[in-house]
């Protein structure tokens, strides 16, 4: 009896799986079969559930009519950008907040996790004003710059940092290491899934920041993919196909840092779910 209701559990379990799979791709797949059909198939009733004439009309008006490979470069470099930094800040503030002694360490620590639960529209205006005194408002760093410093990736690798044990750092010392040193010959290397985690957690997060790149950016030349797709669509005359090609661009980037390195992320999630 208690086998049949196992069983009968994994079946349920199975079918539930599935269709939450299916309804998750569905809109990837109606993005990237509307990127390949013409104006008129995408408005048909009912849809045309795949391509009759499949076209590639839309990527042509995409990549000659507007400067998509641009804003594609635009949105790879602040990501890219972002995450180097934020990695780099972050593991190096994590190993501190973690390993060291200090006064007001916890009071530190706690700003974090506090400013962790500010939304970004708080803190909006001081930061326009900022990026305005700076001078570099309509720049990739003025969304790159305010980006930085995300509490959330000091609170992740801090927590992984918890997991070097501190007598392989006394050993370093002892071996005449300095810091630098120490931190990347002895707490890196136990700290890397984290860090490749944190690495993913914020490319995803920045491609997918609209709205600090639509209030950082504002010239043509200078927006990112997202951006650049919200432009094209007129008031009265919405090229669904052409948008939908724009959408299947700025998915494919996010799909593929994804899939290759899902072994990490998976690695870091799991060793941090786990200390010591």
């Amino acid at each position: 009896m208690k086998k049949s209701n196992f069983s009968l559990f994994n079946v349920v379990t199975n079918v539930v799986l599935l269709i939450l799979t299916v309804l998750f791709i569905f809109p990837f797949y109606w993005i990237l079969t509307g990127a390949f059909k013409a104006q008129p198939d995408t408005i048909k009733i009912p849809p045309q559930w795949w391509p009759a004439n499949p076209t590639m009309i839309n990527f042509e008006k995409l990549i000659v009519q507007n400067p998509a490979l641009q804003w594609l470069w635009n949105s790879v470099f602040i990501s890219v950008a972002t995450m180097l930094l934020v990695c780099i800040t972050a593991s190096l503030a994590g190993y501190v907040l973690a390993k060291k002694r200090f006064y007001g360490q916890k009071l530190l620590f706690s700003i974090f996790i506090a400013a962790m639960a500010l939304p970004k529209q708080v803190v909006l205006v001081p930061l326009v004003r900022i990026v305005n005194f700076m001078g570099i408002h309509d720049t990739l760093a003025a969304v790159i710059l305010p980006l930085v410093g995300w509490p959330f990736g000091v609170f992740l690798m801090k927590q992984f940092s918890e997991n070097i044990p501190t007598e392989l750092l006394e050993s370093a010392k002892i071996d005449g290491c300095g810091e630098v040193r120490t931190f990347w010959s002895v707490a890196f290397p136990i700290v890397k899934p984290g860090f490749a985690a944190l690495a993913i957690f914020t490319f995803i997060n920045t491609w997918n920041d609209y709205f600090m790149q639509l209030v950082m950016l504002s010239s043509r030349q200078n927006l990112t993919i997202s951006l650049g797709v919200a432009t094209m669509q007129a008031e009265m005359s919405t090229n669904y196909g052409l948008i939908m090609a724009g959408a299947f661009l700025a998915a494919v980037p996010i799909v593929a840092v994804f899939l290759i390195f899902q072994k990490s992320f998976t690695q870091g999630i799991t060793m941090g779910a786990v200390k010591g």
